[in-house]
Parts: C-alpha cells; sequence; structure tokens
C-alpha cells in the first residue's frame, strides 16, 4: 500500500515548541540588528560604533549578557528536536522527503545570504548540519548527549587555542615593537611575527572608521551592494566551518532534549524549576565573567573575537534556562497573550526569519530609509521592539486566514511536489 507523503497538520503541532521557536526568532534580532544596521564589527565590540559608555555601553552589555548566542543556540537545539520530529515516529517521512527538503533550505539560505544580503544567515549551516545529522534521528538519547557534549568539548578546545594565540602572540609582538624602537636588533623569525600580527590585527582589531567595502552593503545601488556583500562572505567564510560546528553541536543537543520530553514541555515541574535555576544561575555567571573581562580589558581582541573557552557553557546554560522559563510559563497559562504571540511566531518561524532580513534592506539600505550606521545602539533596539510588534502582528494576521506561513507553505509545497491546502480550516 503506498502512502501519500503530507506535511503535519497546524492541529497537530506541539504548541510549546512553537512558542520557544517564536521566543528564539524573536530573540535573536536584538544580536543581528546591530550587523543590520551597523559596522560588521560592532557585533562583537562596541569600539566599532563607540558604544563604550552610557546608554550604548549599557545596551552592549545588556546584550552580551542576555542575548548573545543564546537565542542562536535555542534556535539551533529547536531545528534539532525538528529533525526528530521529522525523521521518526508517526510522522516519519523518508530519506528522499527529508534531504529534500534540507536541500530547499539551503536554497532559501543562499537566497537570504547573497539576493537579501544577510551576511549572517544561519539558514544555510542548519541545512547542511541537518543532512549530516539525519542518521541520528534514531540514536538513544544517552548517545545524542554523549556526542553533543563532546561535539561542545572539542568547540571549547579550539576556543581555548585561539584565545590563547590572541592573548600570547599581542604580547610577543608588543615586546618586538619596543625592542626595535630602543634600536635592539631583533630575529627574522621576530619580524615575521610582528608583520603576521600586524596583518591580523588589522583585520580582527575594532576601529572607529567606517570600511568603504563593507559600507556599500547599504549605499550605492543594489548591484553594488550584492558585489560588496559577496565580496564580504569572501572574507568571512573561514568562519562557516565554526557555524557548522557550533549548530551540529546545539542541534545533536535538541534532538536528545526532544527524545527526553524536556523540550515538548512533557517532564515535571519540579524538572523544569531545577533546571531554570540552574541555567539561567550558571549563564548569569559566566556570561557575567566574560562582559566583565571585556569591559575590564578594553576590549581587548581575545576577549570580544567570540573565542573564549567558556562562551558555550554561558550561552547553552542560559539558553536551557530561558527554555525552561518558558515552558513553566506555558504550562502554567501565565501571560497567555504573550504566549499566543510567540506561538504564531514559531509557526511562521522561516517566514519570519526571512522577513527580517527583508526589513532590514528597507530599513537600512539606501534603496529604502537608508538608515545603515546612522542610529545608535539604544535606538537601534527601538527598532527591534516595533519589528516584535510588526511579527507578532503579521503571524496572528496571517494565521486567521491560513494554514502556513508563505514561506513554509512554498517549502512544503515544494518538498512534497504537491500544492499544499493554504486556507485556513476551523480547528486546524
Amino acid at each position: 500500500m503506498v502512502t501519500t507523503q503530507v506535511p503535519a497538520a497546524p492541529s497537530a503541532r506541539i504548541g510549546c515548541i512553537d512558542g520557544l521557536r517564536g521566543l528564539a526568532l524573536l530573540g535573536i534580532l536584538p544580536m543581528n540588528i546591530l550587523v543590520f544596521g551597523l559596522p560588521l564589527q560592532s557585533y562583537t565590540s562596541p569600539v566599532a560604533d563607540g558604544a563604550v559608555e552610557g546608554a550604548g555601553l549599557a545596551a552592549y552589555v545588556a546584550g552580551e549578557l542576555l542575548v548573545e548566542g543564546a537565542m542562536r543556540a535555542l534556535f539551533a537545539m529547536l531545528f534539532g528536536a525538528g529533525i526528530a520530529m521529522l525523521g521518526t515516529g508517526e510522522r516519519a517521512k523518508g530519506a528522499a522527503i527529508y534531504y529534500r527538503r534540507q536541500f530547499l533550505l539551503l536554497c532559501i539560505g543562499l537566497v537570504d545570504l547573497f539576493v537579501l544580503l544577510w551576511i549572517g544567515d544561519i539558514l544555510i549551516s542548519y541545512a547542511l548540519a541537518g543532512m549530516v545529522l539525519y542518521p541520528c534521528r534514531k540514536w538513544r538519547p544517552k548517545a545524542l548527549f554523549v556526542a553533543a557534549g563532546l561535539t561542545f568539548l572539542s568547540l571549547a578546545m579550539l576556543h581555548g587555542a585561539i584565545f590563547a594565540v590572541l592573548t600570547i602572540v599581542p604580547e610577543r609582538a608588543a615586546a618586538v615593537e619596543e625592542r626595535i624602537a630602543a634600536g635592539e636588533e631583533v630575529s627574522a623569525g621576530e619580524r615575521r611575527l610582528l608583520d603576521g600580527w600586524s596583518e591580523a590585527e588589522a583585520e580582527l582589531a575594532p576601529t572607529d572608521g567606517v570600511d568603504e567595502q563593507e559600507a556599500l552593503r547599504f549605499t550605492g545601488s543594489y548591484w553594488q551592494s550584492f558585489a560588496a556583500n559577496a565580496a564580504l562572505f569572501g572574507d568571512v567564510w573561514p568562519l562557516v566551518p565554526f557555524m557548522l560546528w557550533d549548530s551540529t553541536a546545539c542541534m545533536l543537543l535538541g534532538l536528545a532534549l526532544f527524545k527526553t520530553g524536556v523540550l515538548p514541555g512533557d517532564r515535571s515541574s519540579r524538572f523544569y524549576t531545577v533546571l531554570a535555576v540552574v541555567g539561567l544561575t550558571t549563564g548569569l555567571a559566566v556570561n557575567g565573567y566574560e562582559v566583565a573581562m571585556k569591559v575590564g580589558t578594553g576590549f581587548a581582541i581575545q576577549w570580544t573575537s567570540g573565542f573564549a573557552p567558556t562562551y558555550d557553557l554561558g550561552r547553552v546554560s542560559w539558553a536551557l534556562g530561558i527554555a525552561a522559563v518558558t515552558v513553566i510559563a506555558f504550562r502554567r497559562g501565565w501571560l497567555p497573550r504573550l504566549r499566543d504571540g510567540l506561538t504564531v511566531v514559531g509557526r511562521m518561524a522561516l517566514t519570519n526569519y526571512i522577513l527580517q532580513s527583508a526589513l532590514a534592506l528597507a530599513i537600512f539600505h539606501d534603496l529604502g530609509l537608508g538608515l545603515w550606521n546612522d542610529l545608535a545602539r539604544l535606538q537601534l533596539y527601538m527598532i527591534v521592539l516595533a519589528q516584535w510588534v510588526v511579527h507578532v502582528a503579521f503571524s496572528i494576521w496571517w494565521l486567521q486566514r491560513f494554514r502556513f506561513g508563505p514561506l513554509e507553505w512554498l517549502w512544503r509545497s515544494l518538498t512534497y511536489g504537491r500544492i499544499q491546502m493554504a486556507a485556513a480550516r476551523p480547528g486546524a
């Protein structure tokens, strides 16, 4: 007997998963807005946009403490949960359907990167990591937890090595410079070290100026911006393996957390209370330590580079704590309007993610409002609040009329090779 492959109906969705996805989607915007509206280096250091005191510094500290990395981690965990939902049990779709789905997601990510000019697109890494992880859908939770732990451990070791280089090399280069200034002879190896560091520092160290090539991403004609964005991607593409590694670790953890009933909200209230306390306490402590070191060292490169060995411990702990609080809120019926808003945004996560890129073009590109590099961090966060309202209102309006978001409908139709019913049905 041949069965027709179809996507799950909205009524079969897990509300808590959708709510968490909506929270993560909205939560990544406060950091992404910095890349949309300011020079790229502003994402890691406030020196690039002069936010080193007052309200600007407060906005930087809040973002680093409460958002940076954590919402991206939660988003990836939920993608991992999606692998489990699509690949096992009654909702299993088969390898052909799954890989077609991932390939289409990759194509959407490439459009986001090159057409909508979003240099920070994460759909590409999610699609590629998801292709690799499909066989893991049948692993037992213990194996998934071990695999995730080992991946995070390897990341921490790699981060630690890079962090050590960024700490030691500048000190040695400075010592060589002092000797040269004093008229002392230095070896050829020391000169190579100094020259190499000078080149690296020019790339890594934040400046308060604006790179003309980068500025073209949001100024001039669209085709000038297209070329500038493609060139910038060529400069940052070595970071892609880090993003894949990052995504893989979080998705493995998400797979395990789904299979153990954590993300769907199936565990006891005591479990979520403990997870919230431990996650939030650990995350706040680690993130607070890192922020203190960034500010205390005058935003030294080794701290603002994102390669602190404790980076994943802080952000993942905070993400798990936030997830636990959200589950508790869903189960106890707290803030029902906020809960419903997060849920509808989560049901349209792909559409809303691409909408963020489209709105960025309209707001910051010269073809739109042309506000790139004109607003301070705090002003950018006012735009974030306004966009949150847009995402929620648009999602509510759309899902009152249709079963899926527009891109979700297109994605599903192409994945299953048949046009999906678009109109909403009572109770669907």
